[in-house]
């Protein structure tokens, strides 16, 4: 994780969503905490690979009135100086600015070796303050890729179900949705098989 602050000549004037806007758009990922810059390397193939999955099954279950985003970012206050992207979230499908400003009901984070962290442990701070009632953390193993999926109560998440390899992965919230975590990466018949047998 990479945090710096690009106004090198204001160091005490924190940067908003706003300076996101001008910065090169290379692939990393631009985030901000405090104020300050959070740096994340362009996602690797097998991370790209699932986010596109998740997005595709999610988006072909989810009823009308939900909306299923990649790469939307989210305003954590209303300065604009907390700014995360999760990787994937489901929202209601809602009017808003350039940025999210409301907590999506459900935010996704799959995890690379830099991230390891920010994913299980700051994120998931920021992310229950913030009042995202659920946060699934997907690791993308060769052998066995895994979801947690974890559900906000009394202001912290709390671990519900970790599913692993061709296991099947089930929950109602936000929707009814069923996963095989094997298919997030395998080649193959993936469409036909990432929601389970008969799917």
């Amino acid at each position: 994780m990479t945090v710096v602050n690009m106004r090198a000549n204001e160091q005490h004037a924190p940067m908003t969503a706003d300076d996101l806007e001008r910065l090169p758009d290379d692939g990393r990922r631009y985030e901000l905490v405090d104020g300050r810059l959070d740096v994340s390397p362009s996602p690797a193939r097998k991370h790209s690979r699932i986010e596109n999955r998740l997005g595709y099954l999610l988006t072909h279950l989810a009823p009308e009135e939900y909306e299923v985003l990649q790469g939307a970012g989210i305003n954590f206050n209303a300065d604009r100086t907390h700014h995360r992207i999760p990787d994937v979230l489901v929202r209601r499908d809602e009017d808003d600015e350039t940025h999210l400003t409301r907590p999506p009901l459900l935010a996704i984070e799959v995890v690379s070796p830099e991230s390891v962290l920010r994913d299980h442990h700051t994120k998931r701070r920021e992310y229950a303050k913030f009042g995202i009632e659920a946060y699934w953390i997907v690791t993308p193993e060769d052998e066995k890729p895994g979801i947690v999926e974890l559900r906000l109560a009394d202001g912290e998440y709390r671990e519900v179900q970790q599913v692993l390899g061709e296991d099947t992965f089930a929950t109602e919230f936000p929707f009814p949705v069923k996963i095989v975590p094997q298919w997030l990466l395998a080649s193959g018949p993936w469409r036909d098989r990432i929601g389970g047998e008969g799917d």
